[in-house]
């Protein structure tokens, strides 16, 4: 397992420069067939993700762990925190951070630029980390960030643990004023996963009848219930 520093920074709302943390990486133990960026949860780190993802039994797959940058967090009161983008609250009917959204899924982008061209590459992450692993394959699906540059990499697979989806009112009409968003979006194999213990990201945001009614429609992908 190796680690580098931080590369990029984005500005936050207040146009002060945010660092992205350390990135941690998982060597494939075996043949390397695929990269998975990794994104944690608000206010953990890449190390402590990469410390258990190098006990799987998944000798094939490089794990990328990055850690996002230390920025004040509505939800918190403005005490800073590890995030991926701002967040005031976990419904539906909160404000989406684009802006924030859009720097994390870049940054991913160009964790994932320097892979070997015939490798499989993926996003994944946990609850925070998890949104905005579902927030890169919309991007990947629709070609462009939300503010309209394009997308430049190449997704295989995209896993959600915990997590919800962001930007989720304006996702369904973005992918399907599209046909070819459509069908990149069908073929992007999606895993989500979330317990109905959790009381931190309510199990009625994963399961808002109308999200997971298009997910399975759009991403193929069957519905079931996780203990």
């Amino acid at each position: 397992m190796s680690s580098f520093g931080g590369s990029s920074s984005v500005a936050s709302g207040g146009g002060k420069r945010l660092e992205y943390g350390r990135t941690h990486v998982v060597r494939p133990k075996g043949a390397h067939k695929a990269t998975i960026v990794w994104l944690h949860g608000l206010g953990d780190n890449g190390a402590s993700w990469s410390q258990l993802l190098e006990t799987l039994p998944l000798p094939n797959i490089k794990w990328i762990c990055p850690t996002a940058p230390t920025r004040p967090v509505a939800v918190f009161g403005g005490f800073p925190s590890t995030a991926w983008f701002d967040v005031a609250d976990l419904s539906e009917d909160a404000s989406d951070d684009v802006e924030g959204l859009d720097a994390s899924a870049a940054h991913v982008a160009n964790l994932l630029s320097t892979e070997p061209a015939d490798i499989k590459l993926g996003v994944g992450g946990f609850s925070m980390g998890a949104a905005t692993a579902l927030y890169s394959a919309t991007c990947y699906a629709h070609g462009k960030y939300g503010n309209g540059n394009p997308y430049p990499v190449n997704l295989s697979v995209s896993v959600g643990l915990s997590g919800w989806l962001p930007c989720a009112r304006y996702l369904k009409n973005k992918i399907e004023s599209s046909q070819e968003a459509a069908q990149k979006a069908s073929s992007i194999p999606l895993l989500l996963c979330h317990g109905k213990a959790d009381d931190v990201v309510l199990y009625k945001h994963e399961e808002m009848d109308e999200v997971c009614k298009w997910l399975t429609a759009n991403l193929a992908i069957s519905s079931s219930s996780s203990a």
